[in-house]
C-alpha cells in the first residue's frame, strides 16, 4: 500500500495508462496519418518486416516489452493444457508465415495464431487484395491464403520454443486443383501432418471466404470425411474449428452434429463476412471481392458465440474474433461465451498499444464486477433471464 493506503498495483497500473495514453496520442496523429497514405499491404509487409527485425535481438525484445507490455494474475488461465497470460491473442491472417512469434509476446499478446498455412505455397490472389473501410472501421481482405506452405514453415519453426502459446491455422491450398473432395483432404491433412509437434493448438480453416472453390467444407459430408482423416492424425494438439459468421442457424446445427462425433475441442468465432447488406457498412461503394473484418463483424461473431456456448451448454472452448478495439469489446465476448479473445483490426486502427489498453480494461471491468479471475467471467451473460 501507498501512504494513502492506494494498492501499489493500483499505482503501477496508472502509470501503464499514462505510458499508452501518450502511444496512442503519436500513434494516432502522428504515425498513423502515415502509414494510412500507403497501400495496405505495402503498409502490412512493412511492419511485419521491422517486427521480425526487432524479434531477431533480445535487446529490442526487451525494449519493445518496456513500451508495451501489460501482465496482471487476473487474466491467467489454463486451457486445454496450455497457459495463457492473458486472453488477447493475434489472429491468423496477420502473421502468415509466422515471421513474427519472437516478438509478439513483447507486445503483451498473451498468444498468436500463425497462416493460415496450406499444403502448398500460396501467392494468393492478384492485387489489389486489401483495402481500409476508415468509415466503418473495417478491412476488405482477399489475399487468397497467401502463405510459403507448410513445408516451408514447419520446417522454419520445428524444434522452437516458445514464449507464449502458438497456434496454427490449417487451410486448404488455394487452387483449382484442391476443389476435388478427396484433394482437398488430403490438402489439409498433409499441412496438418507437419504441425502435430510444433505450436500449442491447430486451428482447421473451413471458412475463408477468397479460396478458389469457396468453403466445401463447411458442407456436414464433406466435414464428417475431413476429420475422420484428422482424427487419425496422432497429436496432443488441441483442435480448433474456424467458423464464418455467415453461416444460418441449421448450418451450424449441423456442424455441431458432426463435431460432436470428432476430435474437436472449440471454435472460433469467427472469420471474414462476405455479405455486403451489412448496415455497419458505413462507405456507399467497396470492393466485391473478399471479406470484411473490424466492426462490420462484429455483432455477427457475438451472436454465433453466444449461439454455440448455449447450444452446446459450454462443452466447447471459444475464441471470439471480430470487431474488437477495446476492453469493452474484449470482454462482452467473454461474457457471450469466448474464453480467448482474437484481434487484427482494431490493432491498424488504433495502435500496437491496444493490446495492453485491453488488458489494463479487463482487470478493471473484473475488479467492477468482483471476480478473481477472467474465467469466472466467460458465459455469464447467457445466464442472465
Amino acid at each position: 500500500m501507498t501512504k494513502d493506503n492506494t494498492p501499489i498495483s493500483e499505482v503501477k497500473d496508472y502509470i501503464f495508462y499514462f505510458r499508452n495514453s501518450l502511444i496512442r496520442f503519436k500513434y494516432k496523429y502522428f504515425l498513423k496519418p502515415v502509414l494510412f497514405k500507403f497501400y495496405p499491404e505495402t503498409t502490412h509487409d512493412s511492419i511485419v518486416s521491422f517486427g521480425s527485425f526487432l524479434g531477431r535481438d533480445i535487446f529490442l525484445r526487451n525494449l519493445t516489452r518496456f513500451f508495451f507490455d501489460y501482465q496482471n494474475p487476473l487474466l491467467e488461465q489454463k486451457i486445454l493444457g496450455i497457459k495463457f497470460a492473458n486472453p488477447i491473442g493475434l489472429a491468423a491472417g496477420f502473421d502468415k508465415n509466422a515471421h513474427l512469434v519472437d516478438i509478439l509476446p513483447s507486445v503483451g499478446f498473451g498468444f498468436v495464431e500463425a497462416g493460415s498455412i496450406t499444403g502448398k505455397p500460396c501467392h494468393g490472389n492478384q492485387k489489389p487484395r486489401l483495402w481500409r473501410l476508415q468509415k466503418s472501421k473495417g478491412l476488405v481482405v482477399h489475399y487468397g491464403l497467401k502463405n510459403d506452405g507448410c513445408v516451408a514453415i514447419s520446417n522454419k519453426l520445428r524444434g522452437r520454443k516458445f514464449v507464449i502459446p502458438v497456434g496454427t491455422n490449417i487451410a486448404k491450398t488455394n487452387s483449382n486443383k484442391t476443389v476435388g473432395l478427396d484433394a482437398g483432404v488430403s490438402d489439409y491433412v498433409k499441412a496438418f501432418s507437419k504441425f502435430t509437434d510444433i505450436g500449442a493448438y491447430f486451428t482447421i480453416n473451413i471458412s475463408c471466404p477468397n479460396a478458389y472453390g469457396g468453403q466445401p467444407f463447411t458442407d456436414p459430408k464433406r466435414l464428417e470425411k475431413l476429420l475422420s482423416k484428422i482424427d487419425k492424425i496422432s497429436t496432443r494438439k488441441p483442435i480448433f474449428l474456424k467458423l464464418s459468421p455467415d453461416l444460418t442457424k441449421s448450418e451450424v446445427d449441423a456442424i455441431l452434429t458432426v463435431v460432436s462425433k470428432h476430435k474437436i475441442d472449440g471454435f472460433v468465432c469467427t472469420n471474414l463476412t462476405k455479405n455486403r447488406n451489412n448496415k455497419k457498412i458505413a462507405e456507399k461503394n467497396i470492393p466485391d471481392v473478399g471479406g470484411i473484418s473490424g466492426k462490420v463483424v462484429e455483432d455477427l461473431s457475438n451472436e454465433l458465440i453466444s449461439y454455440i456456448f448455449k447450444k452446446t451448454k459450454g462443452k466447447y472452448v471459444i475464441i471470439g474474433l471480430g470487431g474488437v478495439f477495446c476492453a469493452a469489446d474484449a470482454y462482452k465476448k467473454i461474457k457471450l461465451g469466448a474464453s480467448l479473445v482474437q484481434l487484427i483490426t482494431g490493432m491498424i486502427f488504433e495502435g500496437p498499444q491496444i493490446i495492453s489498453d485491453i488488458n489494463l480494461g479487463l482487470v478493471k471491468l473484473l475488479k467492477k464486477d468482483d471476480y478473481s479471475n477472467i474465467s469466472e467471467a466467460i458465459g455469464t451473460a447467457n445466464l442472465v433471464k
